[in-house]
């Protein structure tokens, strides 16, 4: 489901890959020693390391460079989103 969430944030600005991660907070204990424990990490690390970049992306817009930063970073994160998820379906760690 926060695969999707995730995926759905390129179209409605971030405000569900927020959701996504919240929901990996309040379920990250019952999820604790699991093979589903992997994926929450992932998800959450693909939504601060995204969230940064994305940041600094928008910072360096002015002087062009941020326009690649920004593709770069959306290249990655949708990377992460279809690894996660394959692997999810096929019950591995991703």
């Amino acid at each position: 489901m926060v695969y999707l969430l995730q995926a759905l944030s390129f179209f409605v600005g971030g405000i569900t890959g927020l959701a996504g991660v919240i929901v990996n907070y309040v379920k990250l204990d019952d999820v604790r020693n699991t093979w589903v424990e992997p994926h929450f990490r992932w998800q959450i690390r693909t939504f601060w390391i995204g969230l940064l970049w994305c940041v600094i992306g928008f910072v360096t817009l002015p002087i062009l460079i941020g326009w690649f930063v920004l593709l770069g970073i959306s290249i990655w994160v949708i990377y992460r989103i279809v690894k996660g998820a394959l692997a999810l379906n096929d019950g591995k760690a991703p």
